[in-house]
């Protein structure tokens, strides 16, 4: 079985050196130690832990069973769910999918997204494409409340119901959420809504191997039960990746290095960065502290923001997705005029040029000054995501607790949340709303 690997040969500098990163690697492991343990911060959200491992038969049964009903009943589905309720999702079916299936006939259920913001054409948008069609909801939330898709579900709801009737509905509408609290417990129970949990020990960043990920997931047509395998070894034996990972990357933060970029050398990863952004966003920026974390989508931004990574202020550092083998092939064909100079790579793959871009940008980053780990996938599939995703599940958490926070709280997020609902009257939020009136004066 394939396996994902990384390097951090040509993660050095002239003071980030193979001996600086060694320094860290008993903190690292007494990270990983801590999370085993569970007596760290935050150590009532590490039921992702183990996980992957603990997913039995009915589960997979369940929810393979509910997936195939869908895919059969309904032209499309929609997820609604925001940040780690939507982008492990969107990131898993994206990095699966043919690039341009949404323009192609489909054999089963399209898999939509909504929830993730508050785009009135967005969802004015959505809704006039399954206006008419059959469609399914699944609806992700613990509370049932979070305003994004809370305003989704109840707008989607409402024109399901309408078109199709409240029991044909009531069959085709899934909730994810708290097993015995909330709005959309109470809904569920009382319309006979199929659910499934969103375990209490569990943050939606790290929800992607939960139903939260898989259901949506096994509706787009992929193996889920490959995807758990790929987490299950990675939980298993992928320690020593994630030590090398985490005590370099804060040798480099120790080192004035305060932001990382994701790179990628192929579109299908790009929401992979995405949910990537998020885990390692909102497990790390705390008390001061944390990475940045950015992405960037090559060779398609060395034309926008090459510029800036190659000659910019040295505060960053690369890690790069490297994919190995791709699905099809496609020769780069001869022509006798030559006029666009490309003969000297006819006749070669187009992933060739492709993989020489990346090792070519690789070392002009370096030899600019920017450290670079690489991340070894072999081929996109379930696998080797399974993999990536529990081994970036697992070194946040080391990670973290190597520069001293709490990697599984987000108390920043309720800041702005508070504010839109005293700018909207919410009830309850009176005292809020007269001191951003005045603020405003």
């Amino acid at each position: 079985m394939k396996t994902i690997n990384i390097s951090n040969n040509a993660a050095l500098t002239s003071t980030v050196t193979t001996a600086t990163i060694n320094e860290l690697q008993p903190a690292a492991m007494a990270a990983a130690r801590t999370l085993e343990n569970g007596d760290g911060a935050g150590n009532d959200f590490l039921g992702w832990l183990h996980l992957p491992s603990s997913i039995d038969e009915a589960q997979f049964n369940s929810i393979e069973h509910t997936a195939r009903i869908l895919r059969e009943d309904c032209e499309y589905v929609i997820a609604i769910g925001i940040g780690g309720s939507y982008l492990g999702a969107k990131a898993v079916i994206e990095a699966l999918s043919d690039n341009f299936a949404a323009y192609k006939p489909s054999k089963g259920a399209r898999v939509l997204f909504a929830g993730n913001n508050i785009g009135e054409d967005y969802l004015h948008n959505l809704m006039d494409l399954v206006n008419g069609h059959k469609f399914g909801i699944i609806v992700i939330s613990k509370s049932g409340t979070t305003t994004e898709p809370a305003i989704a579900f109840r707008l989607l709801k409402a024109m399901l119901e309408q078109q199709e009737g409240k029991q044909w509905a009531a069959r085709h509408i899934v909730a994810v959420t708290d097993a015995e609290r909330g709005a959309l417990r109470k809904l569920a129970t009382e319309e006979g809504y199929v659910t499934y949990i969103i375990p209490d020990n569990v943050g939606g960043r790290f929800s992607v191997l939960t139903p939260v990920g898989l259901l949506p997931i096994a509706v787009a047509g992929y193996d889920i039960r490959a995807l758990v395998a790929g987490a299950v070894e990675m939980e298993k034996n992928g320690e020593d990746m994630m030590v090398t990972y985490a005590a370099t990357r804060n040798a480099l933060y120790n080192d004035g290095k305060k932001i990382e970029i994701l790179v990628n050398f192929d579109p299908r990863l790009h929401f992979l960065a995405e949910w990537w952004k998020q885990l390692y966003g909102e497990s790390e920026g705390k008390d001061g502290k944390g990475i940045f974390p950015a992405s960037v989508d090559f060779t398609t931004d060395l034309h926008s923001m090459g510029q800036w990574i190659q000659d910019g202020e040295r505060t960053i550092f690369e890690t790069v997705l490297s994919v190995g083998d791709q699905r099809h092939a496609v020769i780069i064909p001869s022509d006798d005029a030559d006029l666009d100079g490309l003969n000297y790579i006819a006749g070669r793959h187009v992933d060739e040029v492709n993989k020489m871009a990346e090792l070519g940008t690789k070392l002009a980053h370096v030899d600019g000054g920017v450290p670079n780990l690489l991340i070894t996938i072999p081929t996109l599939d379930e696998h080797c995501l399974g993999q990536l995703i529990y081994f970036f599940e697992k070194a946040c958490g080391m990670s973290g607790y190597m520069l001293g926070v709490n990697p599984f709280n987000q108390p920043g997020v309720e800041a702005y949340k508070k504010n839109m609902f005293a700018l909207l009257n919410k009830p309850g939020y009176e005292e809020q709303s007269a001191a951003i009136q005045a603020k405003l004066k």
